[in-house]
């Protein structure tokens, strides 16, 4: 069995998502966590984090998991919805922004 933990609502590119990602695919869980705390790109680590934290929870509310062998075997990200903004630029014109937000899926399994 798998624990399978998701946010749709993260509002970074998953352009940027997806480099962190990297870091920690098949790692172990509480190697995951300790990687995310020192990575560069806070606020992707935090989301990540959270997510990991949830998918411990978990399992240890399941009490069928062993803890300690616990590790990330799938982790990727997905395009969510794009926010479109205007910005004004020179002579009345309008260009648009593009708000990219992401989808993170988390699967924990047992080595």
């Amino acid at each position: 069995m798998a624990i399978l933990v998701k946010n749709n609502n993260v509002g970074i590119a998953p352009r940027k998502v997806r480099q962190v990602c990297d870091l920690i695919r098949n790692k172990r869980a509480e190697d995951a966590l300790n990687l995310l705390r020192f990575c560069e790109k806070r606020e992707i680590a935090i989301v990540l984090s959270k997510l990991i934290n949830s998918g411990l929870a978990i399992a240890s509310e399941a009490e069928k998991y062993d803890l300690d062998n616990l590790v990330v075997s799938r982790i990727f990200t997905d395009e969510g919805p794009t926010l479109k903004r205007i910005m004004p630029r020179a002579q009345g014109r309008a260009f648009r922004i593009r708000k990219r937000t992401s989808k993170v899926t988390i699967e924990l399994k047992e080595k």
